[in-house]
């Protein structure tokens, strides 16, 4: 599983990295996460508000910060393919 959090650097970018971080440690699941920080980075991907959050390519959220626990429900949802954008 590959989870991209975009988000330029600011505040709630980082909490949002965070909230997945502790998300996986909380749910045991292993992923390969990647902060995505450059603009041109972040339009290539079409989103236009950040945080963002992708897990294997697909937009998840954008625009606001999840929680540890809605990102744990979105990774295991995930794990069992039924992740919805």
């Amino acid at each position: 599983m590959r989870i991209e959090v975009l988000g330029t650097g600011c505040m709630k970018c980082r909490k949002q990295y965070d909230e997945v971080m502790a998300a996986l440690l909380a749910t045991g699941i292993n992923a390969e996460v990647v902060k995505i920080e450059r603009i041109d980075e972040i339009m290539k991907r079409g989103v236009m508000l950040t945080p963002s959050l992708l897990i294997d390519g697909k937009v998840v959220c954008s625009g606001r910060v999840l929680s540890a626990k809605d990102c744990a429900a979105l990774l295991s949802a995930a794990g069992d393919g039924s992740t919805h954008a």
